[in-house]
């Protein structure tokens, strides 16, 4: 999955004749995953159409505040495009946008909307060779750049003029991995390897029958992607779960068992720097299991059971760089509970929910956590979905291992 998906994307265009590489590049972005936005300078119209801009980005293109011929039109408001976006791209920029940018000059909608902006600025220059040589464009470029802005470089090559140089705007496809990768540089979990684990284990009966528990993996996986989404390098190991995940930083390893769990996770515990083990691993599992399907009796049927491997434990022991997080879920001394099982398990962090409150536990789209540390600190958190909650996780991780 690219960096950029799910991302708010407003491209802003200005009049260059590289203007026509623009089509290419929202539907880039569309192929990245990102929801696409375009605005334009009233010239830049002269070079392509908003009409294909807009069938290309499925959403309006705006190129003035309103409608003068309109008068019911709607006011196209620069401070809400400027805060809708997470990332605003100016491209091409011309010498003329680049130095009104640079002094705060502010005649069209690309320019207010820019001024508004909260998010990341990045601007691909596009100019023949002399004008981008000129000293007036290095000040232009200089001060961007001290302004916090983000330059995309430009090209050499066959320039409008026919001159041969620098001033040729980034291919499309360079602007995109210019951005991908100005945005995992900065992700906080960059450089980290992560274990998680997620769902519930099948313990076998025989070969039609199991024991096991209505644990679905949302939490697990939600977690999994958050930590993505921050950079970081994913193993997920998860037992029986319907949930999908897609995400080049995610490697999936399907388990079913107590032990598949257990020989999969420590297969790579010595070279992550996080685990966290969200799986409902189960505690018990059948002492001896029938090789053909058991026939149904009218006496009791009997299953011996005993323990499974601790998986949780077993790490704790083996403890050395890792920062370690266990789950709990509880019905009662919640509390206690927790603290009891991150003291014996030598935990660096659990995150205990209980089965009492409503819409917490297993196979709900929400839950409602409380963070324990290491040093039995508390960290009670409000009923959220689970995507968020797997968002607080990480971050209170991030804390701790920053700290």
């Amino acid at each position: 999955m690219s960096m950029l998906s799910g991302k708010k994307v407003l491209l802003a265009i200005s009049a260059g004749i590289a203007a026509y590489k623009t089509a290419s590049l929202v539907r880039l972005f569309i192929k990245s995953g990102a929801e696409v936005k375009v605005i334009m300078t009233p010239a830049s119209k002269d070079f392509i159409t908003p009409l294909t801009l807009s069938t290309l980005s499925k959403n309006p293109v705006s190129s003035t505040f309103y409608d003068k011929e309109d008068e019911n039109e709607l006011w196209n408001n620069h401070v809400d495009l400027g805060l809708w976006a997470d990332i605003m791209l100016v491209a091409p920029a011309t010498a003329n946008t680049l130095s009104k940018m640079a002094n705060g000059t502010c005649d069209n909608l690309v320019l207010a909307t820019y001024l508004s902006a909260k998010c990341p600025v990045y601007f691909a220059p596009a100019m023949d060779l002399d004008m981008y040589q000129h000293p007036s464009t290095k000040i232009s470029l200089d001060t961007l750049q001290s302004f916090g802005n983000l330059l995309i470089p430009a090209t050499s090559g066959e320039l409008a003029s026919g001159l041969v140089g620098e001033g040729r705007m980034a291919e499309p496809e360079d602007i995109v991995t210019f951005i991908e990768k100005d945005i995992h540089s900065k992700l906080r979990l960059r450089g980290k390897k992560i274990l998680i684990t997620a769902g519930p284990t099948y313990e076998a009966i025989d070969p039609v029958r199991f024991i096991g528990n209505h644990s679905s993996g949302k939490m697990g996986f939600e977690i999994a992607k958050s930590a993505a989404n921050l950079g970081a390098e994913v193993v997920l190991i998860s037992g029986p779960s319907s949930q999908q995940i897609q995400h080049s930083f995610i490697q999936r390893v399907n388990v079913t068992s107590a032990q598949e769990m257990f020989e999969a996770v420590h297969k790579e515990y010595q070279d992550v720097d996080i685990a966290i083990l969200s799986a409902a691993v189960a505690d018990y599992k059948p002492k001896n299991v029938a090789s053909q399907k058991i026939k149904k009796k009218d006496t009791t049927l009997e299953i011996a059971l005993e323990p499974t491997q601790d998986v949780l434990a077993s790490l704790g022991k083996l403890k050395k760089q890792q920062f370690l997080v266990g789950f709990a879920l509880e019905t009662n001394n919640e509390i206690e509970n927790a603290k009891g099982k991150l003291q014996r398990k030598n935990l660096d962090m659990i995150v205990l929910n209980s089965l009492q409150d409503k819409g917490a536990g297993f196979a709900t789209n929400t839950n409602k956590v409380t963070i324990i540390d290491a040093d039995l600190s508390e960290t009670p958190f409000d009923l959220k979905s689970k995507s968020e909650v797997a968002k607080d996780i990480i971050n209170h991780i991030i804390q701790k291992i920053n700290a």
